[in-house]
């Protein structure tokens, strides 16, 4: 990756320009927004298959004796029962239960010496910062490699992404379970393919070396598959109902608050950073929980606008968009727990005016073509 007028671009930047992609700058990358407009994208990877450059987001890989072991105490997922060639979607904790990051660890299994071999995919904002937390709390004797300049990222996503993908990949991908990953051969040369995904579909992302990766873009344009930019990953992602770093989860906020206890395995496993919140958290609740919200008008509930209850500030949109495949105005938002019930009525402040919300179950949009895990 290349500074350039202090932002960074991805190995794909050329191709961008090629398909006259709209370029702005993105957690310190220039990267597109959009190629043929966000509605035709989000389209493509709800009906067929899209594709997003991704290498902005961080790379780490760990190996070490008790890699799994070590990352135990930074996460409050129990990652012990990860088998080779599974992963598991979680957050590292502050001291105080805020989520640092949100993260995939992918378990690759043990090495010929014996080491235990972990990847892990971070968000791009927090690279550093995650990058520094890492090093500053595990043991020394583990190798920490930073990948993120020295490997493309792709993400290949909608109902058609596998078997379009199949084409330049050796091994057979309907092999691979969803939240599954393994080593395989794309276009001749070393991958790392995982079946995980940002937008509420199947699909794949797949990390190659930087030439690889720009045949592959090339390969799968060819096939049909979209080219689709940060617009469309937005909306997808949020008719999906996934966390936006930064938006709807940062350092002030807690999984148990962000609707992501799942995640959280208390009776599972020892301790970890945070633990000690999450205990009192679970025990007395929380004061605030994200909920989903659709609007009843054709208003947008956009990021930062207030949530009113009896005509009195409650809460805060964190993310809100119209929603391309409903047709309806939908957002994420933290209010009162006891105002975060199913059908619970409320209203959002827009231009000093209330319009009317419900709050309604998440996701908002499921795709039948996920495969169970």
């Amino acid at each position: 990756m290349q500074p350039i007028a202090s932002l960074f671009r991805t190995p794909l930047y050329e191709l961008y320009r090629e398909a006259q992609a709209r370029i702005v700058p993105f957690s310190g990358w220039e990267m597109p927004v959009q190629y043929s407009g966000i509605l035709p994208e989000h389209r493509a990877v709800r009906e067929a298959a899209g594709m997003f450059d991704i290498s902005h987001m961080g790379k780490f890989a760990l190996n070490g004796a008790d890699v799994i072991d070590a990352l135990q105490l930074l996460v409050p997922s129990d990652l012990s029962r990860l088998q080779p060639g599974e992963a598991q979607y979680t957050v590292l904790l502050n001291a105080q239960a805020g989520i640092i990051d949100d993260l995939i660890v992918y378990y690759q299994g043990v090495d010929a010496k014996g080491d235990q071999r972990v990847m892990l995919i971070a968000n791009a904002a927090t690279t550093v910062k995650d990058r520094d937390w890492l090093l500053a709390n595990l043991s020394s004797d583990l190798n920490f490699q930073d990948l993120s300049p020295t490997k493309v990222l792709l993400a290949v996503q909608g109902p058609k992404a596998v078997s379009l993908l199949q084409t330049c990949v050796q091994e057979d991908l309907s092999q691979v379970k969803r939240f599954g990953h393994r080593e395989g051969s794309v276009l001749g040369q070393p991958g790392f393919l995982a079946r995980t995904g940002y937008t509420g579909e199947d699909g794949f992302e797949v990390m190659v070396d930087p030439q690889t990766g720009i045949d592959l873009w090339r390969s799968l344009l060819k096939s049909g598959i979209t080219p689709c930019g940060l617009g469309a990953r937005d909306t997808l992602r949020l008719e999906a109902a996934m966390a936006l770093y930064g938006q709807d989860i940062d350092e002030t906020t807690t999984p148990l608050e962000a609707g992501l206890g799942w995640l959280v395995h208390l009776d599972r496993k020892g301790d970890f950073i945070g633990r000690k919140v999450l205990e009192e958290q679970k025990q007395f609740g929380v004061a605030r929980k994200l909920v989903g919200l659709q609007m009843e008008g054709r208003n947008i509930a956009r990021h930062d606008y207030p949530v009113l209850f009896n005509q009195e500030k409650v809460g805060v949109v964190t993310s809100g968009t119209v929603s391309p495949t409903l047709g309806k105005a939908i957002a994420l938002a933290y209010v009162p727990t006891h105002l975060a019930k199913t059908g619970q009525e409320l209203d959002i402040e827009i231009r000093q005016k209330a319009y009317r919300a419900i709050v309604v179950k998440r996701p908002f949009y499921k795709s039948a073509a996920i495969p169970t895990l």
